[in-house]
Parts: structure tokens; sequence; C-alpha cells
């Protein structure tokens, strides 16, 4: 057969050069390298006039340096170089500082990388505010007094420590914190709540709980507040310790706890389970932060703060996805105890990225998957190497993509196996782990999906507890919690001049054109294109058209405006009403898709500051939509919100299991291709080995049979 080699050469030449700039070119999204971490660090360090330490139990009174992170560029300069038409972009770090000697925090951005130069205070920038002390995340450092002053706690009360809790010199109880730190701004008062210091520790709750307030900067002027004893509320140590002695409170009377917090496997191995494997090698690459995958390429990262994130995704060399991101993690728990009661978690303010480890093969990912290492700048004295947290593979779903089997008239049988990419992370903050997938399919669509999994948070069973959850083991409460999600989904079809658009259905009445004295219901198409912000702000409590869009103003081959929609997957409790104070710091979560004009001051929809200072929070992702600025024909990003409630029940125990416990949305091709563009995949031939098929017997036939 004749080949055309000088074709193929030149093809391959070309292609050869757009992956090298490619390469290049995603290094602007790549996070930064051990080198450069140490390079911020030690030019800052040379700043006399910050005064900073990076000492990891740096006292709270004092400057420490808690984050080092990529700082991204902007959008415009990126798409210029991306497109060959502009310069690279300055790579540049950002650097959190809190000054505890000044009573503020700060953002600096510095750069350029490699060796920097300079360094400038980006707070008001970003945050049109100033950022309190007191709004500072809790260091390893404040921990560290935190612990130390627990101590001292449980030795003024020995005697009840031994008895209800068997806590002496060599034993002791792990603590557990309530967020936010208060009911008001400039508040650092925090509940802790202790829990017996075994496997699966948040599902062993004792019973007492302390309210310690730190807001001073000097760990001397700490004190505790209030105490819980078994339901009881006192306002001093002495209080407790004198009634405790006097016997007028009930007492908790220690017992070994069952060990229904262990995940030890309870029975042997009888066989290995199905394993994947790549019978000719794998089909997608990764260099640096680069990914290719058949039709698909992206650049990845995994900030400190966010977690997951990929950039300038691209299906058969077209742009599709600018950027998909993880934004924030949110919970909101009911309890009778103090420990929950207030309990508001927002796990950006903690680091969602932060507690990405290393993946384990086999169980957390296939044993063939890719697995990838990250470097991390974030409480720490150093930065830290993560060995294999990010992990890349392909798999066969286990379902065809498409099939059809026709019966009638042509016997004939067509499908195509599912296989897809996936690129995951797993986050373990706290009691709870994050398994976070991004997930390429070959019809062109893209998955943003999270599942839950680990510990749900428990309190000790009292009188009243019943009416925020069940009752899972003795004397422990699973307590009633949401599960708010949102994504960042920058998705620029066919360029950056976009459109927001929706469509559903009605029934509409019908006169039967045959039969004019009758008429049906028949569905009908009803579009919609929103013009505004606030617009395109669809709120969970009211209901949203089914079919949403980013939308190109350019047609295929049919006439229809090429689109990607929007499909939310989601599960979610009732977000917290807006008369709450601590609203603003999750109103993103008031949302199930809201659609803002891109801008690259509205980077993210929570900030680091939004669980310490939740009352004033430095972003309020309602303002984005404030301003309600026209959406049409302009740079558009979607935020998506998904998650679930979770009412625990036995089941729970000893862990929360992902099947059901999860959410995401899936971003579709829509009328932006001719057809579906999986029909060109080599897939839908199968190759392993020759086979017969014996489907067509038996079936219909519109003859007489012999």
């Amino acid at each position: 057969r004749h080949f055309n080699w000088l074709h193929f050469a030149t093809s391959q030449l070309d292609g050869a050069k757009s992956y090298t700039l490619s390469l290049e070119a995603h290094r602007a999204f790549a996070d930064l390298t051990r080198e450069e971490y140490l390079q911020v660090q030690q030019y800052l360090l040379g700043q006399k006039d910050l005064d900073i330490s990076t000492n990891q139990i740096t006292k709270p009174s004092e400057n420490f340096l808690f984050l080092i992170e990529l700082s991204l560029p902007r959008k415009a300069d990126v798409l210029a170089y991306l497109d060959e038409k502009g310069a690279k972009p300055t790579r540049e770090a950002t650097a959190v500082v809190f000054h505890g000697k000044r009573g503020y925090v700060k953002e600096y951005v510095v750069g350029p990388l490699p060796n920097p130069t300079y360094y400038r205070d980006v707070t008001q920038e970003r945050y049109k505010t100033e950022l309190p002390i007191t709004a500072r995340t809790v260091t390893v450092g404040e921990y560290n007094l935190f612990f130390k002053f627990l101590e001292d706690v449980f030795s003024k009360l020995g005697t009840l420590m031994k008895e209800s809790f068997d806590v002496d010199l060599d034993k002791t109880l792990n603590a557990f914190e309530q967020m936010p730190r208060g009911v008001q701004s400039g508040d650092r008062n925090t509940w802790i709540s202790f829990f017996r210091d075994v496997a699966g520790m948040y599902i062993h709750p004792v019973g007492f709980e302390v309210l310690v307030n730190h807001q001073s900067l000097n760990a001397s002027d700490w004190k505790v507040e209030r105490l819980l004893y078994n339901g009881q509320y006192f306002n001093t140590i002495e209080e407790l310790q004198h009634q405790y002695d006097a016997g007028s409170v009930k007492k908790i009377v220690y017992k070994k706890s069952p060990e229904h917090g262990s995940l030890k496997p309870r029975n042997k191995p009888l066989q290995i389970g199905p394993q994947l494997f790549y019978a000719e090698g794998k089909r997608y690459s990764i260099s640096h932060n680069h990914v290719l995958y058949l039709d698909w390429s992206f650049a990845f990262g995994l900030s400190s703060l966010t977690g997951m994130r990929v950039f300038d995704v691209r299906f058969n060399g077209e742009r599709i996805l600018y950027e998909l991101s993880v934004q924030e993690a949110m919970s909101v728990y009911g309890s009778v105890t103090p420990g929950m009661i207030l309990t508001k978690f927002l796990d950006s303010s903690i680091g969602v990225g932060r507690f990405a480890h290393e993946l384990v093969r086999g169980v957390d990912c296939p044993h063939e998957a890719t697995y990838v290492d990250t470097y991390r700048y974030i409480d720490v004295p150093a930065p830290v190497r993560f060995r294999n947290s990010i992990c890349v593979f392909e798999h066969n779903t286990g379902q065809p993509l498409r099939r059809h089997f026709s019966d009638f008239f042509h016997n004939s049988y067509g499908g195509m196996v599912n296989s897809a990419l996936v690129f995951r992370t797993i986050t373990a903050i706290g009691n709870y782990d994050y398994m976070w997938d991004f997930i390429f399919y070959q019809s062109g669509s893209v998955e943003a999906k999270v599942h839950a999994t680990g510990y749900i948070s428990s309190s000790y069973l009292v009188a009243g507890s019943l009416k925020y959850g069940h009752q899972v083991a003795e004397n422990v409460l699973g307590n009633i919690h949401t599960h708010f999600i949102n994504f960042k989904v920058d998705l620029d079809v066919l360029g950056v001049n976009n459109y927001f658009q929706t469509k559903d259905m009605e029934y509409v009445n019908v006169s039967l054109p045959w039969m004019a004295d009758r008429s049906t219901l028949v569905p009908q198409l009803v579009e919609k294109q929103l013009k505004t912000e606030q617009e395109a702000a669809l709120r969970y409590d009211t209901k949203t058209p089914r079919y949403l869009h980013i939308a190109s103003n350019k047609t295929n081959r049919w006439g229809h405006q090429r689109t990607y929609r929007l499909q939310v997957f989601s599960f979610t409790g009732d977000h917290l009403p807006e008369s709450q104070p601590e609203e603003r710091a999750m109103s993103w979560a008031r949302y199930k898709v809201a659609i803002t004009k891109h801008k690259d001051l509205e980077q993210t929809s929570s900030s680091l500051y939004s669980q310490n200072n939740i009352w004033s929070p430095a972003v309020d992702f309602s303002k984005y939509i404030e301003d309600n600025e026209s959406i049409e024909d302009e740079d558009l990003v979607a935020w998506v919100t998904t998650g679930f409630l979770h009412i625990p029940h036995s089941e729970d125990i000893p862990n929360t299991v992902t099947v059901g416990n999860g959410g995401g949305v899936l971003l579709r091709p829509h009328n932006y291709f001719d057809e579906d563009p999986s029909i060109h995949s080599a897939d839908g031939v199968p190759v392993l080995e020759p086979f017969t098929y014996n489907g067509f017997e038996g079936v219909m036939k519109f003859e007489d049979s012999v």
C-alpha cells in the first residue's frame, strides 16, 4: 500500500514542535519547584524589614512565614503566550506572613523566579481590606502551646481524668477543635472536644469539652472560660473539680472501649481481586506538569490551599477549559454539645491540597497508575516532598461508551468500550478523606467528581442528642452535617467571547393536524440566553433549568451554537440561611451554578482567612455578583456547587464508604461537534483476539421461517 513518508515525517515534526511549545508554555501553571520555594524563602529571610522566622514552632507573637505558593499570572498574559503572540509571563510566588509583632497578616508577591529581586504587598489589592492577625490559621507553633496548655488543665483535674478517662502520665486524650473560634470578629475562643487515643479517635468521644480563650498572642494570657463534663457546664476548672469531689455531678466511669474504629482487616484475603493492566503499554504520557492522552492535553497543579487543578485543557487541539479547579469544601454540623453546635468547617482555610499524602498502590489508585510527587510549603520550615501524591491512569469503566444491537430489518452490532483517563488525588483533612477525580472521556466530556470517606465526626451522647443524628456506638452520636463542594469551571468555548444559555422543556397543547377536534400535550424546547451575573446566579432554593450551557457565537454544521453543557450531580442539604453572620464566608453555596465575568482578582470563591474571620470574610463570593455585569460576549467563569447531606448511621462505623457519598459536574459537548467525536476512536474495533458472536441467533424475522 502506498504511504506518503514525506507527509508523515512533516506531520511528526510539526507535532513534536507543538508538543515542545505546549510543554514549555504549561510551565506557567506548574507548581513551584523545591529550588524555587527555597529561593523565595531565602530572599524573604534577607529582607530585614520583614523580620520573619521560619521556625516551625514560632510563637504567635512573632512574625512567621506561613505559606509560599505559585502566584498565577494574568489570564490574558498566559493566553497571549500560549497562542504564540505574547511574551512569557513572569513567574512569581505568593508568600503569606503572619505578622504577630504587628498584629496583621500580609500577602506578598515575590519575583521573578528563579532568583527573586522584589516583593510587593498585595493584600489590599486582593482583598480590599486589612487582614487582622486573628484571621490567621492556627499554626504548628500555636498548637504546640495549645497542647502544653491542655496538659496543665489535665494536671489540675488529675483524679477526674484518671477515674473517668484513664488519663495519667503515660496515657492521654486527643483533642479535636470546633470552628469557627467564637461568635464575632476578633474572637479566638475554641471549644476543644476530647477523644480517646485509639485508632479512629473521631468516633470515640469521652464526654469532656473545654472552651479556651487564646485570643492573646501571649500564651500566658490564655484561659479556660467554660467546661462541659457529661452534659453539665462549669465556669472554672476549680468548680468542676470541687463538684466532682463532692459527688454532685453524674460521673463518667472509665470503661475500656471496643475497637470499633479500627480499620484492620477482620478476615484474611482468599484471592486477589481484579487488577488493571495495560496490554500494550500506556496510551498517555506525563512530562513535568503536562499530560497527553489520545485527543486530550492539559497542564496540572496542586495548590496547598484549594487542591487539585488543571489548566489549558484541549481536545483535538482546541482549548475547552482554561481552568478547572477545586475551590472549597465546607460542612455545617448540628449538635446539642458545644464542640459541634457552632461548627462550620471551611477546609481551604486549613489547606485542602496541604493534606494530599502518598497514595496507596492498588487501593487508592491502580498498581499500574503513574504516580507524581508534589512539593509544598505551608506551616513548615522548608519545602516538603509528598511522594506519589497524584496518580494518573486510564481505565475501562466497565460499561460501553456507546453501543447498539440492531434486531429489526438489518442485523448489526456496533459499540465502543468506555476507556477514560483519571487524574486523582486524595486529601485527608482531619477525619474526612476526599477523593478528587478529573476524568477525561473520549466523547469530549470532562468530569470533576468528589467522593467522601474517612471517619464521621461524633459527639458524646447526652440528653437531647438524638435530635441531631443517630447513635452509632455506645455513648456515641453521629452528628448530622452537610457537605458542600465548590468547583471553578473556566470554560473557553472556541475563545473567550462566550454566552450563558439555558434549555429546558415545557408541555404545550398542540392540535393534531389530522384531527382538528383533538389535541394533546407534548414537550417543547424552551431556550433562553441570560444577560447579567445576577440573572445567571442560579440558587439551590429555586427551580433551575436542567440544561446549562457556556456557548460560543459560532455554529456547527446544522446551524446550532457550539456549546459545552454543565450537568451537576448533587444531593446537597439546605444551605445556611443568609441571616446567619457566618453565611457570607460561604455565600458561594447559595448557588448550584453562578456565572461571572472573568477577573484575575476574582481568583477563588473562598480564602485562607474565611474560617478564622468567618464573620468578616476576606472573600465574600456574593460580591462577585453584586455589580451585576453583563455576561454576553464575555469571558465567563462558572462556579459550581455540589455535595450531599450526611445523616450518619451505623454503617458509617468504622468508616464512611464512597458509594453514594459525593457529587460532581460533567462538562459535555452540546452541538459543539457535528457528531460524536468518539466515532473516530480506534477503540470501536476489538483488537485483543478474534471472537465469535452469536447475538443474531433468535432475532425477530418478518418472513416465514422454514
